[in-house]
Formats: structure tokens, C-alpha cells, sequence
């Protein structure tokens, strides 16, 4: 049985990074000790007043303290640490940069007019939740203890869950659609066509190296015969299970 203490220091770094960065943010918000105005994502004032640190800071806002902020904060704890532990554990650069593309996509559908949202740390956890759906697909599911279900179906449930209650339809929505493009673009096609076309750049790979973040990628064995392991090629590793499914 593990400690708060010792669990936190067995999270995987990226996962772990980010859940403390969005409860530090709210933390501070919830003492008072800056406005979240000045951190929300608002392209006037990012392209006229030059403040870009608005198009990060807003995905560590995930609300205020309530039970809403309980579970994104839990669901970057699970979701996020599975899919880091599991099929992208020892590929640190690749989850790291599925969360920068996320990132990069959700700014440019929140330029749409009819998806604005001054913050996106939801909407980018809910993009960890389809990903983590689709990789786990036949994973069952309890839903406050009133219904079982497939993991593939968990994203439309905490949808649908989250309109019922109140919450606004628009950030689920932007994290499911970042999170299917990036499936679509690291498994689908590739399965479809062969052709990889969303990879991890050299730059992420060196940034994750030089920090030493994570478990060092494995290398591909010198025997002879041996096949060079190409899932450090693409961002994300293709499943043997339907895609139909």
C-alpha cells in the first residue's frame, strides 16, 4: 500500500507534470493570488497586446474547486498514467508530443468562432480520455456505480453525463475532436494506407533526451535478423483490434 507521497513519485513524469501544474493553478486562483483573466486563452489580446503566454496557460485552468475539478484531476491521474505506463511507456517524446499536437489543435479549432473557449485544460483531458478509450476499448467501465460499459464509449458518456448536469457541451466536444484527429492520423491512416504522416519531431525527441524525462527509449537489437522496432517512428502504436469495433 502506497503512500500519497510515495504514489506521486511513481507517477510518469509528463502525466505528472501536468495534473500538478493544473492543481497549482487552481490553487493559486482560489487564493486569490492572480485573476484567471490574465491567463485565459483571448486572441485579441494575444495577437494585439503581444501576450502569448495565453495560448498555454490556459490548458492549466481546469475551474475552480468542485467536484468537476475533482474528476479531470483524477482523470489525468488514471487515463493519462495508463496510456504514459502502458502503450506509451518507454516513449516518453511520443506522449509528449501527443499532448503538444492536442494542444496545437484545440488553439486552432478554438479560432472558430462557434467552439471559443477562453480555457482548454478540459477540453485537452478529454482528448487524454478518447485516446485512452480507443487504446483500451473493451476495458468495462463503471459509471457511478449505475451503469457497465466498454471504455470505447466513455467519452460520449462523461459527454452526455456532463450536459445533463450542467456543464458546458463545447469543451468535451474540441477535446473529443483533437483526440480522434489524432488517432485518425497515427493509426487509421497508417493501418489504411501504410504511410505514416504524424510523427514525433527530432526536436521533442532531443528536448526529452537532454532533460532526461522518462525511461530512455529502447534501441533495436544488432543481432542478425533482428527488425528495427518502428514504433519510435510514429507517435502512436497501432492495435491489433477492429477498427470497427
Amino acid at each position: 500500500m502506497f503512500s500519497p507521497a510515495e504514489f506521486y513519485n511513481f507517477l510518469p513524469p509528463i502525466s505528472k507534470a501536468y495534473g500538478t501544474a493544473c492543481l497549482l493553478f487552481t490553487t493559486a486562483s482560489q487564493l486569490g493570488l492572480y485573476d484567471v483573466f490574465y491567463i485565459a486563452l483571448l486572441y485579441d489580446y494575444v495577437f494585439k497586446h503581444f501576450q502569448v503566454w495565453r495560448l498555454i496557460t490556459n490548458f492549466f485552468f481546469l475551474g475552480k474547486f468542485s467536484i468537476n475539478f475533482g474528476i479531470r484531476l483524477l482523470m489525468i491521474a488514471r487515463y493519462g498514467v495508463q496510456l504514459e505506463k502502458g502503450p506509451f511507456e518507454r516513449r516518453t517524446a511520443d506522449f509528449l508530443w501527443m499532448m503538444i499536437f492536442g494542444a496545437l489543435s484545440l488553439l486552432v479549432l478554438s479560432a472558430i468562432p462557434i467552439f471559443q473557449a477562453p480555457f482548454l485544460g478540459i477540453s485537452l483531458v478529454f482528448m487524454l480520455l478518447y485516446v485512452w478509450s480507443r487504446e483500451f476499448p473493451n476495458a468495462q467501465i463503471n459509471i457511478y456505480g449505475l451503469v457497465t460499459l466498454k471504455a470505447f464509449y466513455l467519452p460520449w458518456a462523461m459527454l452526455a453525463l456532463d450536459v445533463i448536469f450542467g456543464s458546458p457541451l463545447i469543451p468535451d466536444l474540441l477535446g473529443i475532436i483533437a483526440g480522434h484527429l489524432y488517432y485518425f492520423l497515427t493509426v487509421l491512416h497508417p493501418l489504411a494506407t501504410g504511410k505514416v504522416i504524424l510523427k514525433t519531431p527530432m526536436w521533442v525527441r532531443k528536448l526529452v533526451a537532454r532533460w532526461r524525462i522518462g525511461a530512455p527509449t529502447p534501441q533495436p537489437s544488432s543481432r542478425s535478423g533482428a527488425q528495427p522496432d518502428r514504433s519510435t517512428d510514429v507517435a502512436f502504436r497501432g492495435r491489433s483490434y477492429p477498427l470497427n469495433e
